[in-house]
């Protein structure tokens, strides 16, 4: 007995020590994992970000015999007073508002026709992704065959149901734009419709069901439950999309290259133009520079505007 509770009371007195916490940084292994994802990001993007940087701020320019000069600031203070550039990025927030909002729209009305329970909704879903999976140049390709003055389907349609001759809609002053911001919409809306869907799919049955049995209609029901539930993922959607929309280059390049007249020449255009068609590859960069400062204010903008939101239940 005695000896039993010996051993008890030593027992309690030295319990078994814990475990210590792993210091932070101590553990090298993690790194080794997460190189084989950093190493494409340093080259591919941060590494050209920091070169463009330090190309805007010399005169850099093509087939030029004598050393590149540093400038400092003097492209950016050239682009301050550079109306082209700003008309091309007043261009540039017509086009990425025009093809954002209604594309938002569309594929908010399409999502939630995808969400029923409608026959061959599979055919309907994978038909639906089409666009999202063509490369934008083929996208623009195909749809300059549709915009074809003589042999295109748009004006032939015009024809034949005795609207009109039909117009050459890529190169008419007034017709350029708008007719861009189709073709962007109709390609970008899948990415959009894919998002929406999987918002709507995680919103719960029950609610609507419920809100049903009292008596709501359709509309009441989206306003009250379907709406509240999606929308965190509709203000992610459109804040991204805004953004992708704002850096286009490849889909008005193939279409219209910038033209008539610069009526289409987004701010990423007129930056390629001066880089590779006139050889100022200092200019160019600051361009690049200033696009990449503005897309990086909306982007942090989107951000503190979740943080203060807070996280979506």
């Amino acid at each position: 007995m005695t000896s039993a509770t010996a051993t008890e009371r030593s027992g309690r007195a030295s319990p078994t020590p814990r475990p210590q916490a792993r210091r932070p940084g101590t553990d090298h292994g993690a790194w080794f994992l997460v190189l084989p994802a950093l190493i494409p990001i340093l080259v591919l993007s941060v590494g050209p970000l920091l070169y463009g940087i330090a190309l805007s701020l010399t005169d850099a320019q093509s087939g030029r015999t004598r050393a590149t000069r540093w400038t400092g600031p003097l492209n950016f203070q050239d682009l301050l007073h550079d109306t082209l550039f700003w008309e091309s990025f007043r261009i540039g927030l017509v086009w990425a508002v025009g093809v954002t909002l209604p594309q938002v729209v569309l594929a908010l009305g399409l999502a939630l026709l995808l969400n029923q329970n409608l026959r061959l909704r599979w055919l309907a879903r994978a038909l639906a992704i089409v666009p999202w999976a063509m490369p934008e140049v083929v996208v623009g390709i195909m749809w300059r065959l549709v915009y074809h003055p003589d042999a295109g389907v748009l004006n032939e349609t015009i024809r034949d149901l005795g609207l009109g001759d039909g117009r050459d809609w890529l190169t008419g002053l007034g017709t350029a734009l708008p007719a861009v911001i189709v073709v962007g919409i109709w390609s970008g809306m899948p990415q959009t419709t894919v998002a929406l869907l999987a918002g709507l799919q995680n919103t719960p049955r029950e609610l609507n069901e419920a809100a049903a049995l009292d008596g709501a209609g359709a509309w009441r029901r989206f306003r009250a439950v379907t709406w509240p539930a999606l929308r965190p993922v509709a203000v992610a959607v459109t804040a991204l999309q805004f953004i992708w929309n704002v850096n286009s280059f490849a889909l008005v390049y193939v279409l219209t290259s910038g033209g008539p007249g610069g009526r289409t020449r987004l701010p990423m255009l007129f930056a390629y133009e001066e880089a590779f068609r006139y050889g100022q590859f200092g200019y160019a960069a600051a361009m690049g520079c200033v696009m990449v400062a503005v897309i990086s204010v909306m982007l942090s903008l989107y951000l503190v505007a979740r943080l203060r939101g807070g996280a979506p239940r």
